[in-house]
C-alpha cells in the first residue's frame, strides 16, 4: 500500500514530535503493509511554512535514519497545502510543490468553508498542468453538507482524498457513512491516512480499504488503492463512476 498523506516529518508540524516518533511510525506502517508513506507537511496555513527544498532535505534525512535502523518503508517528498492567493506565485517560486513532484498536489481548504475563489483556483492549477488532491473534504463543514459543491470542485478539475479514521468510523458513524455514500458516487479518488501520531492518529489504510471492498465492493476499493499507485507514476486518474452529489449528472473525464 502507498498512502500519500502524513505527518511523519519529526519536528516541523503537528505530526512526529521527534525522530524516534517518526521512526516508531515508520514500524507501523510497514507492519500494517504499507511500502511508501508521502510526507506531507503543512504548509502555508497561517502556523506552518515548509518550503519544497527544507522537505526534500527532511526526507532525505529521514530516509537515512529508516534505513540504518532496517525500516523498510520509503519516505517520499510532498506538502499538504492550505488553499491561499498566493499559491500560484508560490508553486511557481518552488515552495509550494507536488507529491513525489509529480503534478498531483494535496491541498487543504478551511474546515468551516470553501473560500469563494477555490474553484478559479482549481481551474488556474490545471492550466498550469497541476491536479489538485483536496485533502479530507468529508471534515470540511461546506462540502459535508452539501456534496454537490464537491461534485463542482472535482468538476472544475480537483480529485479528492478521503481519510481512513473518517472510513473507519473513529470520527463517528455519521461522518463514516458519508465516506462510504462517497465512494459510490464518485466523490472519492483516494484514501488516506494523514497519520499524525501512533496514539489517535495513526493510519488504518488496511482496515479503511477492508471496510470499502466490503460495503462498496472489491473493485471499488482496488480502484482507490491503485490511483495512488499511479499517482507515483505520473499517470492519468480515470473515474470509476461519474461524481454526482445529489443530483445526477455526468462531468467531464480526463
Amino acid at each position: 500500500m502507498i498512502d500519500i498523506h502524513t505527518h511523519i516529518l519529526p519536528g516541523i508540524d503537528d505530526g512526529a514530535v521527534d525522530e524516534e516518533q517518526a521512526v516508531r511510525m515508520a514500524q507501523a506502517a510497514e507492519q500494517e503493509g504499507i511500502s511508501t508513506l508521502i510526507a506531507t507537511p503543512h504548509h502555508a496555513n497561517g502556523k506552518y511554512s515548509n518550503p519544497g527544498a527544507h522537505i526534500r532535505q527532511d526526507v532525505d534525512t529521514l530516509n537515512h535514519l529508516l534505513e540504518a535502523r532496517g525500516v523498510g518503508v520509503k519516505v517520499l517528498a510532498g506538502q499538504e497545502v492550505r488553499l491561499n492567493r498566493e499559491l500560484l506565485e508560490d508553486l511557481q517560486a518552488g515552495g509550494t510543490i507536488g507529491l513525489h513532484d509529480t503534478p498531483y498536489l494535496l491541498l487543504e481548504l478551511p474546515s468551516s468553508d470553501v473560500p469563494a475563489y477555490a474553484e478559479e483556483m482549481i481551474h488556474e492549477l490545471r492550466l498550469l498542468n497541476r491536479i489538485p488532491i483536496i485533502a479530507h473534504p468529508e471534515r470540511n463543514a461546506v462540502l459535508a453538507a452539501d456534496p454537490d459543491k464537491l461534485a463542482r470542485l472535482i468538476e472544475v478539475g480537483a480529485l479528492s482524498q478521503l481519510t481512513s479514521h473518517s472510513v473507519n468510523g473513529a470520527f463517528g458513524r455519521k461522518l463514516q457513512k458519508l465516506c462510504l455514500d462517497w465512494c459510490a458516487q464518485g466523490l472519492a479518488q483516494f484514501i488516506s491516512s494523514d497519520a499524525h501520531n501512533l496514539e489517535n492518529r495513526a493510519f488504518g489504510l488496511k482496515q479503511s480499504y477492508s471496510l470499502i471492498a466490503q460495503e462498496c465492493g472489491a473493485t471499488m476499493a482496488a480502484y482507490l488503492s491503485d490511483n495512488a499507485h499511479r499517482l507515483l507514476h505520473q499517470e492519468e486518474i480515470k473515474f470509476l463512476a461519474a461524481p454526482q452529489g445529489r443530483r445526477k449528472q455526468w462531468w467531464k473525464i480526463w
